[in-house]
C-alpha cells in the first residue's frame, strides 16, 4: 500500500480496496459469460479463478484494515454496497444489457442497510 493511503482513514482505505477487489471479482464472476461462451466450462473456471486472485489479493487487506475499526456487520454491509456500485455500471457499460427498476429497489434496501447498520 503507498504511503499517501495510509495516512486515509481506515474505513476509506478499505473502501477503496474493496471497489478495486469488487472491479476483479465482477469479471472473475461474469466476465466470462461475454468473452469465453465458446470455451469450455473449465477454461472459463480457471481463468476466472486467476482473476479472482487479484480480488484476494485486495479483499483479504481491506478486510484486515476495515476490522481494526468496523464492526464484520458493517464490513459485509460496505461489501454489498460497493458490489452494486461496481456491478450495475458492469452490466449497463460492459454486458450492455439495460438498467432495470430492480436496481433501484435494490440500492434502496441498501441504503436502509447502511442507515441502521453504521447509526450510532
Amino acid at each position: 500500500m503507498t504511503a499517501w493511503m495510509q495516512t486515509l482513514p481506515a474505513w476509506v482505505q478499505t473502501a477503496m480496496l474493496l471497489t478495486a477487489s469488487n472491479v476483479f471479482m465482477t469479471f472473475a464472476w461474469y466476465g466470462h459469460l461475454k468473452n469465453m461462451q465458446s470455451k469450455a466450462w473449465f477454461v472459463a473456471a480457471i481463468v476466472s479463478w486467476g482473476i479472482a486472485l487479484f480480488e484476494y489479493l485486495l479483499q483479504v487487506p481491506a478486510n484486515r484494515i476495515g476490522a481494526t475499526e468496523l464492526s464484520l456487520a458493517q464490513l459485509k454491509i460496505m461489501q454489498e454496497v460497493i458490489t452494486l456500485l461496481v456491478f450495475v455500471p458492469f452490466v449497463v457499460l460492459y454486458m450492455k444489457q439495460p438498467i432495470k427498476l430492480d436496481y433501484l429497489w435494490a440500492a434502496l434496501c441498501m441504503l436502509g442497510a447502511v442507515y441502521f447498520i453504521f447509526r450510532n
